[in-house]
């Protein structure tokens, strides 16, 4: 059975938040007790929905481009906000691809039998209402609300300024399919006040929010893992290594560092400090394909003798998140030198090491302690449809609960079942 949207409350952000989160609540249990066939035709039906819209999306878009510009967003914002026909097929491709995964809801994930016979299970069950407070990227209005939708939560969004229009567009698609295939319509709400004050609504809404996503600038994470009295899945900063090697192939590190770079600079995959190891004899091929290539490189005393358009670093430098055509290098002697700057520098993001060394790539992949770490490939496919999971809703490099690319799984929780045949604890 659908519902209607809940008529809005008086422009009170708390009243706002408390209304429309209590409408996602009751919406959830009826979407809970969906099956998933039909959760996955209705995602297919949101799917073709927003295909559907493409012109009007993208004159949406096209709104939000020029206030943006006119408001002096850089160019890696700008690249992050701006849709075309390819990317926003690719965005309907993905609701479409989440529908066709295996759905997590109800999965068992162990059990055992007691000698006085009572049988235990855990059971994969949804979390609840998620509240995703985002910035920039309107692709997340509609990864947030499959991902949500197909592991059996209402989605709360709250987007931000620059992408208003593109948020409106995409979220009133998306709606209109899912009502089609029999989703409650309060299942997926956007939030239709740019009010800083819900954001802070959002996050102190314990009891009717059950976790918060945050994806966006540094500030906006900040603050929300300052301020929250619900749980929070979310990276601060996305403060990358690429370590070359000594035993690095020379053509593969400058291909890697490349893409891992420049590919998309407003990404949280991207590269933000390229290591180099004293002993890898292509170094100053390496940092002048860079240079070459656009990107400004910021090196320690040694890396800059590489390439006289080398800068110096500065100390902040090593702790910075660019996300633009900026690059910090420095040179290291071996491993274990790698190992701790990454230690002591790195947001346990993604971090990665290019060799040719078997032994020393093992080593690097269990002894740096990030979310992800990668032999041999670019940072950049720190994103959850590379890793097969079709639609993210964001990187977790937190220790409790998820880690890494959040899809379908990391958006249940679990409980017990116990099955008895009449017994009574002693």
């Amino acid at each position: 059975m659908t519902s209607s949207p809940a008529p809005l409350s008086p422009a009170d952000p708390a009243a706002l938040v408390t209304q429309l989160a209590r409408a996602a609540r009751l919406a959830q249990r009826q979407l809970a007790a969906m099956p998933s066939t039909v959760r996955a035709a209705a995602l297919h039906r949101a799917a073709d929905a927003l295909r559907a819209a493409t012109p009007g999306v993208l004159a949406a878009n096209a709104q939000d481009l020029a206030a943006g510009e006119a408001n002096g967003l850089s160019p890696a914002m700008l690249d992050r906000l701006a849709l075309n026909e390819a990317r926003l097929a690719g965005i309907a491709d993905a609701v479409a691809a989440v529908a066709d995964l295996p759905d997590p809801v109800g999965q068992v994930i162990d059990s055992s039998e007691q000698p006085n016979g009572l049988k235990f299970q855990r059971i994969r069950v949804p979390i609840g209402t998620i509240g995703i407070i985002y910035e920039s990227r309107p692709n997340v209005t509609a990864d947030a609300a499959a991902l949500c939708v197909r592991a059996g939560n209402a989605a709360l969004l709250r987007g931000g300024s620059e992408a208003v229009h593109s948020n409106r567009a995409i979220h009133a698609a998306l709606v209109e399919g899912l009502v089609a295939g029999g989703v409650p319509a309060d299942a997926v709400q956007l939030i239709p006040s740019q009010d800083r004050a819900c954001v802070g609504a959002m996050l102190t809404a314990s009891g009717l929010i059950d976790m918060i996503v945050p994806r966006g600038g540094k500030s906006l994470v900040a603050r929300v893992q300052a301020e929250a009295r619900v749980p929070v899945l979310a990276h601060l900063d996305g403060i990358n290594h690429t370590y070359v090697h000594a035993a690095a192939d020379p053509a593969m590190a400058t291909a890697i560092a490349l893409n891992a770079k420049l590919r998309r600079t407003g990404v949280c995959g991207s590269m933000e400090t390229l290591l180099i190891d004293s002993a890898f004899p292509e170094s100053v091929a390496l940092v002048s394909a860079l240079i070459d290539h656009g990107c400004e490189v910021r090196g320690d005393g040694r890396a800059q003798a590489l390439d006289p358009r080398v800068i110096p670093a500065s100390a902040n430098d090593w702790d910075t998140e660019y996300l633009d055509s900026i690059l910090s290098v420095a040179m290291v002697d071996g491993l274990e030198v790698a190992l701790v700057h990454i230690a002591r520098h790195s947001s346990a993001h993604t971090d990665a090491i290019v060799t040719d060394d078997a032994a020393a790539a093992e080593r690097f992949l269990a002894e740096v302690d990030s979310a992800i770490v990668m032999h041999n490939a670019s940072s950049q496919f720190a994103d959850g449809g590379e890793f097969g999971l079709g639609a993210e809703i964001g990187i977790a490099t937190g220790r409790l609960h998820a880690r890494g690319p959040v899809a379908l799984e990391g958006l249940t929780t679990y409980k017990w079942q116990v099955r008895g045949s009449g017994q009574t604890r002693p």
